[in-house]
């Protein structure tokens, strides 16, 4: 692959050559969405160009990011170097397989959110910045997608913080404060302990590139703390991601924003966390991960089992969703546990599925409370004699976030079950089993009650709306596509994780020419 820059001495800030415009591709999805959310910021008197704006921008973001996951699947991982400075010292996005594919789900799901937002989100919520926060939020996900620096992970988490923070207390009713309080304090100490990682890793190593730390860390394997950052970046990681028993701030703060908020959460800023997770301590420090795969494998059975079990304890559907989002970050902790090809490619794999899945059911508990008057489980009923079609639609969700047969939840979970056995670690293995029987029980549960028992109260007819029931048919039609046909994704999958496993690739990316010493 090409060099995007080229210089005489790695050591010095040089004048030179502009990268090849394909590199380009590696900056560009940042780029888009800051610039668009500057300029939907500037037009916040004008909710209703905000809106025909924002939707094709986030088309446009898709497109970019398939432009670039074309680009590294077919070339391998691409780098673009900020300013006149070469790595290790200069800030460099580098992209490999794993985050393109996470970045372009990602913009899929926010495409989906931003359509359904058109009639959910009114003008008052246009007015208070819905989209420019959207925007913003994509800039710090996409962001931590693509970064080659580990001080510009922390810098994105810090950009989607902020707009999720404005989004969360959108409407500024008593219920969303609250919910935002709980959200923001575990999520700053999270960001706090991984900003002291980042500071020990710096003392450490010397430098914040990626690709240079796990080239160096087998060097610094007997003098480094390397033990005591693999843990402070596990602990971090995994309070974003909602594990146990740091799980408590999810359930607590998903239900309170506007619906199609909690769909983007769900969907997107606790995957953040868990890629952060696979992309530190499987790429970065491979030899922590192993010595700490005890912890992790414990913490994600009991991660799969209380979100389980919570699900099935809850009347309310949206923090019911809120519950099997932990319990599915419970099976990418056991893929992450288990290491390996099959491990990391089931993590990998069930990310993608869960973006998908967790997005279309928030989506879904909207249509749900539109068509039933509400989210308690206790007064909903009669909404599949009222539309057979979304009841057929919910059920296809239901199912694949039980992991069963043929939608796109049982490939992961079938792979982690495997590689679970093949290690001999068939306790993980039934805790994954018995967390997809739990979960049964409760999506059985919720059907039952909501769709299939007679409504309490004559529900007036509520026919479809397409700026909702497009991003849903659309998120749905992908559940089952990737259950039906896996093969493709598995295969990407794979790839990603043995590009993680043995990054020789990325590192050829950031330094074509060898590492300076």
């Amino acid at each position: 692959m090409a060099a995007p820059t080229s210089t005489v001495d790695l050591s010095a800030a040089l004048i030179t050559v502009p990268a090849p415009i394909g590199h380009w591709l590696a900056i560009l999805p940042v780029a888009h969405c800051i610039t668009l959310g500057a300029v939907l910021l500037m037009l916040r008197g004008y909710p209703r160009l905000q809106a025909w704006l924002a939707i094709p921008g986030l088309a446009a973001l898709a497109s970019i990011d398939a432009a670039l996951l074309a680009k590294v699947a077919a070339d391998g991982p691409l780098t673009m170097v900020m300013g006149r400075w070469l790595p290790p010292f200069g800030i460099a996005f580098t992209v490999d397989l794993f985050g393109a594919l996470m970045a372009f789900t990602a913009a899929l799901a926010a495409l989906a959110g931003g359509i359904y937002a058109l009639p959910d989100i009114g003008e008052t919520g246009r007015r208070y910045g819905f989209f420019p926060l959207l925007m913003l939020l994509m800039a710090g996900v996409t962001g931590a997608f693509l970064t080659g620096d580990i001080f510009n992970l922390y810098v994105w988490f810090e950009v989607l913080l902020i707009s999720s923070f404005g989004l969360i207390i959108l409407g500024s009713e008593r219920e969303q404060i609250d919910g935002a309080l709980k959200y923001a304090v575990l999520n700053l100490i999270a960001t706090t302990l991984f900003l002291v990682g980042v500071g020990i890793l710096y003392a450490a190593f010397g430098t914040l590139n990626m690709a240079d730390i796990a080239a160096k860390a087998g060097d610094l394997r007997g003098t480094a703390p390397l033990m005591t950052l693999a843990s402070l970046f596990l602990l971090a990681f995994g309070m974003k991601a909602a594990a146990f028993p740091v799980n408590f701030w999810l359930p607590a703060a998903y239900h309170t924003p506007r619906i199609v908020v909690s769909a983007l959460f769900a969907g997107l800023l606790t995957k953040v966390g868990i890629y952060a997770l696979i992309r530190v301590m499987v790429m970065l420090l491979p030899v922590e991960r192993q010595e700490l795969s005890p912890v992790i494998a414990l913490a994600a059975a009991a991660t799969i089992v209380v979100g389980a079990l919570g699900a099935l304890a809850e009347n309310d559907i949206r923090r019911l969703f809120g519950y099997v989002v932990i319990s599915g970050i419970g099976n990418m902790l056991a893929g992450v546990a288990l290491g390996g090809l099959g491990g990391i490619s089931g993590a990998v794999f069930y990310a993608l599925h869960s973006m998908v899945l967790m997005t279309a059911l928030y989506l879904a508990a909207g249509e749900i409370a539109r068509r039933g008057g509400g989210f308690s489980l206790s007064a909903l009923g009669g909404l599949y004699r009222q539309s057979g079609g979304f009841t057929a639609l919910s059920l296809v969700l239901f199912l694949a976030a039980c992991g069963l047969p043929p939608f796109s939840g049982f490939w992961p979970k079938a792979i982690l079950v495997k590689a679970s056995l093949d290690l001999g670690a068939w306790w993980l293995a039934a805790s994954i089993l018995v967390g997809g029987f739990l979960t049964t029980i409760a999506f059985g549960r919720l059907f039952l009650l909501a769709y299939w028992r007679p409504a309490a109260i004559a529900l007036t007819p509520s026919g479809p709306r397409w700026r909702t029931g497009l991003p849903l048919a659309a998120l749905t039609a992908l559940v089952i596509g990737f259950g039906i046909l896996p093969e493709q994704l598995l295969a990407l999958s794979q790839s990603a994780a043995a590009g993680l496993a043995d990054p020789h690739a990325y590192f050829h990316s950031v330094f074509p020419e060898g590492r300076a010493r």
